[in-house]
């Protein structure tokens, strides 16, 4: 106990930290609230729904959408008044968000004024390539940025422990051991160059977390309940690595300086909430590719921050599921109508989700299933990385 008193966890972070969640459920409630009104009067940004052949498709038109806007918002203010802006993790954290945010704003605008289809494909994954090499670089290179093996804390004082630091490590899940990026490459003289093989590996999970969230984003509450269980297990990761005691306790990397995006998180979490208060089945609001694309980035930043992001792929299993049945779908279809002179399909319909309705389940269903799911994935990285 006298080692959780004296823990860099203190009061102060805690409390800045709900004040945070607090405060960014009440600005995303009462701007929701603002907008659903406003539009019902004005119907000037309304979904555009395809026709799909989905029940309940129809009704879901004219519905708001860009709610993704507020998402940033009343995440970024309470950000911007409570935690610390120099902190190189914050600012990070800050550029994806405006970043992606941007990406999916006119994405949404192209969408609602000019066309369905919005922005060329190209145009996206080019722009989460570019955010990608920017956190890839920032990460491997930041004077800022590292990492401390704490060894035998929880039988000496703190203060009396010689902390060693090293180089880009991250966190291998099943085993727990510490893995260097430089390790792959045996050369010696070549271990410098690891950034060739972190960077493409950041931009990978960038580029395919952002466009999950995307892809999942196709019925009512699925996209930001999901998103929430994961941002909460991340932010749990957060704190661990912030503290030299739980680090070493769980055998989790000590990273100095941050316990600041703790709040970042904290807000961000209680954005999703108010939003996910009217987006739940029958949505009064969408968040659009303003919301989904910045979502996705957000939990890959967080993960690549903490050090864990080799557990995303089971962490982040539905997004990367709902990606995987978009690219089987389109592979299979193009090879047997290639190969047989007609188009055969694995799934009723792709994404994953919208297979279930086309068999006959009702979407609320679906989404508590998948909410399940994500439950039960989050309690397997949990298992991995502690037990």
């Amino acid at each position: 106990m006298v080692f959780l008193n004296n823990s860099s966890l203190s009061f102060p972070l805690f409390f800045r930290a709900g004040v945070s969640f607090i405060l960014s459920i009440c600005i995303a409630l009462f701007f929701y609230k603002v907008i659903i009104l406003w539009n019902q009067k004005k119907n000037r940004i309304g979904e555009q729904v395809r026709d799909l052949g989905l029940t309940g498709q129809k009704e879901k038109e004219g519905t708001p959408t860009m709610g993704g806007v507020i998402i940033i918002v009343s995440t970024l203010i309470p950000t911007i008044f409570f935690s610390t802006l120099s902190n190189v993790y914050v600012i990070i954290l800050i550029i994806t968000t405006l970043w992606m945010g941007g990406l999916g704003f006119i994405d949404d605008y192209i969408k609602i004024k000019y066309n369905k289809h919005g922005l060329s494909a190209i145009w996206k994954i080019s722009c989460q390539i570019i955010l990608g090499i920017f956190i890839g670089s920032t990460m491997y290179f930041h004077k800022n940025i590292t990492t401390i093996s704490c060894k035998n804390l929880y039988v000496k004082p703190p203060d009396s422990v010689t902390v060693e630091k090293h180089g880009f490590k991250t966190t291998l899940p099943i085993i727990r051991n510490e893995f260097d990026y430089a390790n792959i490459l045996h050369n010696e003289k070549w271990k410098k160059y690891a950034w060739i093989i972190f960077i493409p590996i950041v931009i990978l999970f960038i580029t395919s977390l952002s466009n999950g969230a995307n892809l999942t984003d196709g019925i009512d509450g699925l996209t930001a309940g999901v998103s929430s269980i994961i941002l909460g297990t991340l932010s749990l990761f957060s704190l661990i690595s912030s503290n030299k005691i739980f680090s070493s306790y769980l055998h989790f990397i000590y990273i100095p300086d941050l316990g600041e995006i703790v709040i970042f998180s904290f807000s961000f979490l209680g954005s999703l909430m108010g939003f996910l208060w009217f987006n739940s089945y029958p949505a009064q609001i969408f968040m659009g590719d303003t919301g989904s694309l910045t979502i996705g980035g957000i939990i890959a930043t967080l993960a690549i921050i903490t050090r864990k992001e080799l557990i995303l792929p089971i962490l982040c299993g539905i997004f990367f599921i709902e990606n995987i049945s978009v690219i089987v779908q389109v592979f299979y279809f193009r090879f047997s109508k290639k190969k047989y002179g007609i188009g055969k399909r694995i799934f009723l319909m792709a994404p994953l989700h919208h297979h279930f309705q086309k068999i006959g389940y009702h979407e609320s269903k679906i989404v508590n299933r998948f909410f399940i799911i994500q439950m039960m994935l989050s309690m397997v990285v949990l298992i991995l990385l502690i037990l």
